[in-house]
């Protein structure tokens, strides 16, 4: 388990190794991280009114994290430690989540899974993995089903993307129906306030445009259940039984859609098990990686 005084380290290494050239070339730096032998190689993509930040840590095969709403690159400093001793670990900050920098129009989430292809094409990557905590499960869920062919395996934690969970079959929607009744009294309140469940009352309140920002992604959930069918990659479906804003049993219904897809439910979590229980998380995350490195894709 990384202390807070690495974490304090590793966010000082971040805010420390930014820099872009007046050419707007990506440029990248490289600074040790205290206590661990990787360094982190860091930089800036350009892609449509946005620079979008990247960190690179260790070497192997590559795991690109996306990270969930209010949290950016440094959300996985309890992952990374862990995994960049066997793989090459990748994060980034979506746009409009610093240390990304818009630097024309606004926020548009339409744009996140081409940033993601962007930046996997800056580092020359032909093939990677995908961990994805809610809001990032939208871009790397799109983007596996549009480039498959690019994605090894993919960890849906906490999300079901872009998916819109009212394309279930009417079993399944019974059941989500059925955690609605119990978990969702709160999230009904807050819908009838036109605040979003996922963001929460202090975020209306102080950060309108992070808020603003949760109902715009939601409002893309456009893309039908059936369209999972189409995976064929490796997938593991990670929720916490706790989640009171990602109902479990829909990536129950999600798991079910995609062939050999792999369910994990964690007690004592809630929606970010990556960060409350990361030693559960990152063994899971680890056996189901290891299980298909050596493995064809189906």
């Amino acid at each position: 388990m990384i202390t807070r005084r690495d974490f304090t380290k590793l966010a000082s290494v971040a805010a420390g190794s930014l820099f872009v050239s007046s050419g707007k070339e990506s440029q990248e730096k490289q600074a040790p991280i205290a206590g661990n032998p990787a360094t982190v190689t860091s930089g800036f993509v350009q892609r449509a009114g946005a620079e979008i930040y990247f960190e690179r840590t260790g070497s192997g095969p590559t795991i690109v994290f996306a990270h969930g709403l209010g949290g950016n690159h440094l959300s996985w400093w309890q992952q990374v430690p862990h995994f960049s001793s066997r793989y090459t670990c990748v994060t980034f900050a979506h746009r409009g989540f610093s240390p990304s920098r818009i630097t024309s129009g606004s926020v548009d989430p339409l744009l996140f899974e081409d940033d993601l292809l962007a930046l996997v094409d800056h580092l020359a990557l032909a093939e990677v993995r995908l961990v994805a905590q809610s809001m990032g499960g939208w871009t790397c869920l799109s983007f596996t089903i549009r480039h498959p062919e690019r994605v090894r395996a993919l960890v849906m934690a906490s999300t079901g993307g872009p998916v819109d969970l009212n394309t279930l079959d009417a079993a399944d929607r019974k059941n989500i129906e059925g955690w609605s009744a119990t978990r969702g009294r709160m999230q009904e309140e807050l819908r009838k306030r036109s605040i979003h469940p996922a963001a929460g009352e202090r975020m209306a309140q102080e950060q309108h445009a992070l808020e603003f920002l949760y109902r715009e992604i939601d409002r893309l959930r456009s893309l039908p259940a059936s369209e999972l069918k189409r995976l064929t990659i490796p997938v593991l479906f990670v929720t916490g039984e706790e989640d009171v804003v990602f109902p479990p049993a829909a990536a129950v219904a999600l798991a079910n859609l995609v062939r050999g897809a792999k369910l994990q439910s964690v007690p004592q979590a809630g929606h970010s098990v990556y960060f409350q229980r990361p030693e559960i998380f990152n063994r899971l995350v680890s056996n189901f990686l290891d299980a298909h490195e050596s493995h064809p894709r189906y």
